[in-house]
C-alpha cells in the first residue's frame, strides 16, 4: 500500500513514519512537510509544500490511505485565526485533494470532546474539521479522539505537567479513563485501522481513545 500523511513531524506523526517504515505491508510512505527532515528510507518520498497554495502539492496527493495528524497549539500559532489555518484550512484542503485524487482511506486524529455545537474555541475547531472531512464522502473515514497525550521529550510544559498529575492520580485508582496515551500506541492503532475492512459503522476502544469508523459504498 501507499501512505500519504500529513502532519509526519509532529510527535504522533514521527511514530507513524517510523512505525510505516517498517511495515511491510506499505512500500511507500509519502510525506508533505514544509521543511526537509531527516529521514532516509527508500520507502520514503518527502514531498516539500507551502499549505497555502494547495494547487501546487494536490495533484501529489495520491494513494491507498491517507493519515492527517497535523497540529499546532494556540500559544505556537500565535492567534486563534493562525491556530486555525493549521488545524481546519491544511488538513481540511489535504482531504480534499485526497478525495479528489480517489484516495479511498482516510484516517484523521481529532480530539476528545471534538463537537461543532461546542463553546470551546478548541473543540469546536476540531468538531467543525470532522464533520467538513465526512462531507466530502471517502470510502472509509476513521477519526481518533484522542484525550490527553503522551509525548516523548515534550517540550509543552502544561502538558508534561498535566500528564505527571494524571499518571499520580491513575496509581491511586484515579481518573483511569483518563489516563495519558502513548502517541506510538495512538500511530500504531491508525495503522491497524488502514488494514481493517469494515462496513457500516463501528466504534473501538483503546486505552483513553474513541475511534469512530464511517465506511461508504456510495
Amino acid at each position: 500500500m501507499k501512505a500519504l500523511i500529513i502532519g509526519a513531524t509532529g510527535a504522533t506523526g514521527k511514530d507513524l513514519v517510523h512505525q510505516l517504515l517498517n511495515d511491510k505491508d506499505f512500500e511507500e510512505i509519502d510525506i508533505f512537510v514544509r521543511k526537509p527532515v531527516d529521514i532516509q528510507n527508500e520507502k520514503l518520498k518527502t514531498h516539500i509544500v507551502d499549505f497555502e497554495k494547495p494547487d501546487e502539492w494536490k495533484d501529489l496527493v495520491k494513494g491507498d490511505v491517507a493519515f492527517s495528524c497535523l497540529g499546532t497549539t494556540l500559544k505556537d500559532a500565535g492567534s486563534k485565526e493562525a491556530q486555525k489555518k493549521v488545524d481546519f484550512d491544511y488538513q481540511y484542503q489535504f482531504a480534499k485533494a485526497a478525495k479528489e485524487n480517489e484516495v479511498e482511506d482516510y484516517v484523521l486524529v481529532s480530539a476528545y470532546g471534538a463537537n461543532p455545537d461546542s463553546k470551546i474555541f478548541y473543540s469546536k475547531m476540531k468538531g467543525e474539521l470532522e464533520e467538513a472531512v465526512k462531507q466530502l464522502h471517502f470510502n472509509k473515514i476513521t477519526i481518533f479522539k484522542p484525550g490527553m497525550l503522551e509525548r516523548k521529550n515534550s517540550e509543552r510544559t502544561g502538558e508534561v505537567l498535566g500528564s505527571r498529575i494524571i499518571k499520580f492520580a491513575n496509581k491511586l485508582g484515579l481518573l483511569e479513563s483518563q489516563k495519558p496515551l502513548p502517541t506510538d500506541i495512538l500511530a500504531k492503532a491508525m495503522i491497524n485501522s488502514s488494514k481493517i475492512k469494515s462496513n457500516g459503522y463501528s466504534s473501538i476502544k483503546l486505552g483513553n481513545i474513541f475511534c469512530f469508523a464511517e465506511k461508504r459504498s456510495d
